[in-house]
């Protein structure tokens, strides 16, 4: 029973910490300003996360760096990347990588 309630303990420890944390600018915003620095930084920070969440997945087969074109992923990423640079077209790339990921796949 101890480890039940150290686990809801420890859910509603996060929930309080997460809704602090998410909503102190809310809160504090109009008396507390970023330095423009600060402001000009944050606004790479949601790209910067979705690399990060991308890059591991894409460039990694089996926890090792697998940059070749055997690498189904890979390749699909850099046509739906290369799509989306040349025609600004989200569904287009997303259908081009898709189909590529496929096909590498099923060859």
């Amino acid at each position: 029973m101890m480890e039940g309630a150290a686990i809801w303990l420890t859910i509603a420890g996060l929930t309080a910490v997460t809704i602090v944390t998410r909503n102190l600018f809310l809160a504090l915003g109009h008396r507390v300003t970023l330095p423009q620095r600060v402001q000009h930084a944050l606004r790479y920070a949601p790209a910067c996360a979705l690399v990060a969440l991308i890059v591991p997945e894409v460039a990694l087969q089996s926890g090792a760096l697998a940059l070749q074109l055997t690498n189904a992923k890979l390749v699909a990423a850099v046509v739906a990347a290369a799509t989306q640079v040349l025609t600004r077209r989200a569904v287009l790339a997303i259908v081009l990588g898709m189909v590529t990921f496929t096909l590498i796949r099923l060859l």
